[in-house]
């Protein structure tokens, strides 16, 4: 396909200044598609910088909405009306409301054809309490989600979607086998209540009770920071390190240094840190939230423990270092998981989802759709951000700026 007819897609999505799954997702597939023959890709992100002189209001918790609205319509205007096609992130509750609802309104406004790639774990009492929602996302021409759990989920609110999985780099994250295996143990979950990170902790005293020598590390921040630290002193544990805000392109030094993930969320959908682990060649211990079992089939590709349950997590540690070989075997199926989740593996699907939803509107549109558009030849506006992840620092953390969305 020439440079002129390549198809234009619109991605609304948090950029990096926003850390979680969505950002470091929609990262990826911007990088993915860079310098792509078929596809130009931008991202249109739902956390706009304001001018500089409005740049203090981002500090501001409920001014900061109320100016990232503003600056985020007009731009919603400018940069969905050179898209051909509009593919929007989504997560749940007021996010929704905030970020992809007016991306799906002003793509309706404009005629543009919209995919909603929605990603979060708490969907199934986002759509029972939302009518709202329920409404806009059986209108998204297409919905995708990076998980059958979610298919299952808008299945019993009759919404039809598709998987298309999360993206991994196997060239960024190195598979090597762990022989040894050591308790040298890893969680790169934000410190936000749906990730119950205090389970983990917990679960850690009854490994070192075990091995005393064990080590944990945590990735990530956010508001729960303080009480972990304390529960950490008040468990008299050894060996922990909280290694703070990482930036993305740096978190696979954490996955290689260890030789075991854990992660214990009570909400979840297709967590990207389990796919990054397997792709490290980490065996992994988590629990059985939402989307997790899709992903991961307990006994195959690592082991599951119900939700909150620190003490099945740590049998389950103590499982894998007692038996290294078992823990190899889950690693290699992990691996070969991870695999699937390749861009190469993934571009096909993206590219006919895009090519389907758009022949759709022509199909029902007719040629006025086609006049309505920009011609083929016109460029995005300079303001239009490049396609990759801009400004702020790359960190993956628990802080947000306006509108806060859900990391899935």
């Amino acid at each position: 396909m020439s440079p002129v007819n390549k198809l234009r897609v619109a991605i609304v999505a948090p950029s990096l200044r926003i850390l979680g799954g969505q950002a470091v997702q929609a990262d990826r597939l911007l990088r993915a598609w860079r310098n792509d023959p078929d596809v130009d890709a931008w991202l249109v992100p739902v956390n706009p910088t304001p001018s500089q002189a409005l740049e203090w209001v981002t500090r501001v918790k409920y001014l900061r909405t109320i100016v990232t609205e503003l600056t985020y319509g007009p731009q919603l205007l400018r940069q969905l009306a050179q898209a051909d096609i509009v593919h929007v992130f989504s997560a749940s509750y007021s996010s929704f409301l905030l970020a992809p609802l007016p991306a799906l309104i002003v793509a309706r406004l404009l005629g543009r054809p919209v995919i909603l790639n929605y990603r979060s774990g708490e969907a199934r009492d986002h759509l029972r309490r939302s009518a709202i929602a329920r409404w806009a996302i059986s209108r998204a021409d297409r919905n995708i989600v990076p998980s059958r759990f979610l298919v299952d989920v808008f299945r019993t609110f009759g919404i039809d979607a598709t998987v298309i999985p999360n993206i991994v780099d196997l060239e960024h994250f190195r598979y090597h086998v762990r022989d040894p295996l050591r308790p040298r143990l890893v969680s790169t979950r934000n410190f936000d209540a749906h990730y119950n990170v205090a389970c983990t902790i917990r679960a850690f005293r009854l490994v070192q009770n075990r091995w005393p020598e064990a080590r944990l590390t945590l990735v990530g921040g956010g508001p729960q920071e303080q009480p972990l630290r304390a529960l950490v002193d008040r468990l008299e544990l050894r060996h922990v390190t909280f290694a703070g805000r990482v930036m993305p392109d740096e978190i696979a030094d954490f996955y290689a240094a260890a030789d075991i993930f854990i992660q214990s969320p009570v909400v979840d959908n297709m967590p990207t840190s389990v796919i990054e682990a397997y792709a490290s060649g980490l065996p992994v211990v988590s629990t059985e939230a939402g989307g997790v079992p899709a992903i991961l089939t307990h006994g195959q590709h690592g082991l599951l423990a119900p939700l909150d349950d620190h003490e099945r997590l740590a049998a389950h540690v103590v499982t894998l270092l007692d038996r290294p070989a078992y823990a190899r075997h889950l690693a290699e199926n992990g691996y070969a998981f991870a695999r699937t989740c390749t861009w190469p593996a993934v571009r096909a699907q993206w590219l006919n989802a895009y090519r389907s939803v758009l022949d759709a509107s022509d199909e029902v549109a007719g040629p006025v759709a086609a006049l309505a558009r920009p011609a083929p030849e016109l460029a995005r506006p300079e303001s239009a951000p490049a396609p990759v992840a801009q400004g702020g620092a790359r960190l993956r953390d628990g802080t947000s700026s306006a509108p806060t969305l859900k990391a899935s």
